[in-house]
């Protein structure tokens, strides 16, 4: 049974720059288990330095942060993987090898996170791929694929290691309507499980038919709105 008492996410006036320029400042954020959050506001308000900073990409200038039991402020460039491995990050453009199959995706990544064993790397593909609807295109290169089934591998791919947190910046922004909206399904299906969810968005359509906090990044500053 997931533990709903321990935050995954736990920021303490935190303060992120970009080249010097205060982005977001004095941010204090709390994520349970189980909770679907979506992040908006517009370009350049700062959602992408947040998603950047729950998973190591941004150092943070002040305060402190633990992420899945990882202090933020602790890491570098040995030991990011760690926290990595305890993440799922999906992104708008999909981020998929072109030259390799979707089996041979997941296959890679599985790999670079230290699994070894071919029986259990196959046995765990199948069952990613089968939870985002693509059991029979593991065959498939990325290019046979339409964008919907791009993203659903995307996501597969970050299911990989069963993560407590995923984090996704723009994963409908090159998506049509419908195919948005089953990507978003799916997406909210993971908190059942205890997953949560972080989303970066400027769909307000989507938000209404698919409830989850919303946080605002206006003015260098976080409100829940």
């Amino acid at each position: 049974m997931t533990d709903t008492s321990t935050p995954l996410v736990d920021l303490r006036n935190v303060r992120l720059n970009q080249a010097e320029h205060i982005v977001l400042d004095n941010v204090n954020l709390l994520i349970v288990p189980g909770e679907f959050i979506y992040l908006i506001g517009k370009t350049g308000s700062g959602k992408s330095s947040l998603l950047r900073a729950l998973y190591g990409d941004l150092v943070m200038a002040k305060g402190d942060g633990e992420v899945c039991g990882m202090k933020l402020n602790e890491l570098n460039r040995r030991n990011v993987h760690k926290l990595r491995r305890k993440l799922g990050i999906v992104f708008q453009d999909f981020g998929l090898l072109t030259d390799r199959t979707v089996d041979k995706n997941l296959e890679f990544s599985l790999r670079a996170t230290g699994w070894n064993d071919k029986a259990r790397i196959s046995d765990r593909i199948n069952e990613v791929l089968e939870r985002v609807g693509l059991g029979t295109k593991g065959y498939k290169f990325p290019h046979e694929l339409s964008g919907g089934e791009q993203q659903r591998v995307a996501i597969a791919r970050a299911l990989l290691n069963e993560p407590a947190l995923l984090i996704a910046d723009e994963p409908t922004g090159n998506l049509d309507p419908e195919t948005t909206r089953n990507i978003l399904e799916l997406m909210h299906g993971l908190t059942a499980g205890g997953c949560s969810v972080v989303m970066a968005t400027h769909d307000h359509a989507s938000m209404s038919s698919f409830p989850g906090k919303k946080l605002l990044c206006e003015n260098g500053v976080i409100t829940e709105v």
